[in-house]
C-alpha cells in the first residue's frame, strides 16, 4: 500500500522501516529540543500524512528511548486519523525529576504503525451475551 508523505524539512527523511521484519516504521524530530524535568511537549516530525480512508497511524515512542531515557509519551498512544493533514507531533514527557533531556533533529525518536480499523455501527441493547469473563475487569483473568 502506498501512503503519500509530506515533507516539510528538508532534514527529515521520508519514514523508513529499520528491518523487513519491523511493524513499525521509524520516525525523526524535525528540530532540537530540550524537555525540562517534567516538561511535556509536541515534538515536531516535520511530516504530514495522507492515510488511507478506514486506516489509522498509531505512533509510539521506540522502544530504546523509553528503555536508555526518562522520556514518555503521557497519552501511551498518538491517534492519527485518516482526515488529519497537519504536521505530526510526538507528544513526550521528561519523567526525570532533576536532568534535562536533548533532541536532537533527526533522532529518531518515535515510530508510527498503520493499521486498518473498521468502522461499525452501535446497536442499543439491553441485554448482552453472557461469556466465562462476564463483567469481570481489571486483573479479573489473572497476572
Amino acid at each position: 500500500m502506498n501512503v503519500n508523505v509530506k515533507r516539510l524539512s528538508d532534514q527529515i527523511a521520508l519514514p523508513a522501516y529499520a528491518t523487513a521484519g519491523a511493524a513499525g516504521f521509524d520516525v525523526c524530530a524535525a528540530e532540537d529540543v530540550t524537555l525540562a524535568p517534567g516538561e511535556v511537549t509536541a515534538v515536531p516530525l516535520g511530516l504530514a500524512f495522507e492515510i488511507p480512508e478506514g486506516y489509522v497511524m498509531y505512533l509510539m515512542p521506540r522502544s530504546g528511548l523509553s528503555k536508555k531515557t526518562k522520556l514518555r509519551q503521557p497519552n501511551s498512544v498518538g491517534v492519527i486519523d485518516s482526515d488529519y493533514r497537519g504536521e505530526v507531533k510526538l507528544l513526550l514527557e521528561n519523567t526525570d525529576s532533576k536532568e534535562s533531556y536533548h533532541i536532537e533533529t533527526g533522532d529518531r525518536i518515535g515510530q508510527g504503525v498503520i493499521q486498518e480499523v473498521p468502522h461499525v455501527d452501535f446497536v442499543e441493547a439491553d441485554e448482552l451475551s453472557e461469556t466465562k469473563r462476564g463483567s469481570g475487569g481489571f486483573g479479573s483473568t489473572g497476572v
